[in-house]
């Protein structure tokens, strides 16, 4: 079968080409970080902590492989795996509340720049 390799004491274990694609699914963040002095990866809706260490191309690959340990014993455990950033919908919208100083702020910006404040602030946070 493509998505086990073996069975072990009645649990079906996962190849690693199938952990993969699961893995693949979850949005990993490598990031300096100066309280720790170290790059930190962590993976926000799949697990609590992360990988810490001095190379951030060797932490991102820990996190990887901490993250199909996740997920196969996830799988072995019978736990439903949580919905993936990459997997979810997003209508587009995004309530937002500001204060009014700054919504007047915005307005202003806005209309000097000949634009609605939707589009303003759209093209701000694309850049």
């Amino acid at each position: 079968h493509g998505d086990e390799t073996s069975i072990k004491e009645g649990v079906k274990i996962m190849s690693s080409t199938r952990l993969k694609a699961n893995s693949n699914k979850y949005l990993k963040v490598v990031e300096w970080s100066d309280e720790d002095k170290c790059y930190v990866g962590t993976v926000p809706e799949l697990m609590i902590g992360g990988v810490h260490g001095k190379d951030e191309t060797k932490v991102f690959k820990e996190l990887c492989d901490v993250v199909n340990d996740v997920i196969a014993l996830m799988k072995k455990e019978g736990k439903p795996l949580p919905k993936a950033v990459t997997d979810k919908k997003y209508s587009g919208k995004i309530p937002l509340r500001i204060s009014p100083g700054l919504h007047k702020t915005l307005a202003i910006r806005a209309s000097r720049s000949g634009l609605s404040i939707n589009k303003y602030i759209r093209e701000k946070l694309e850049k």
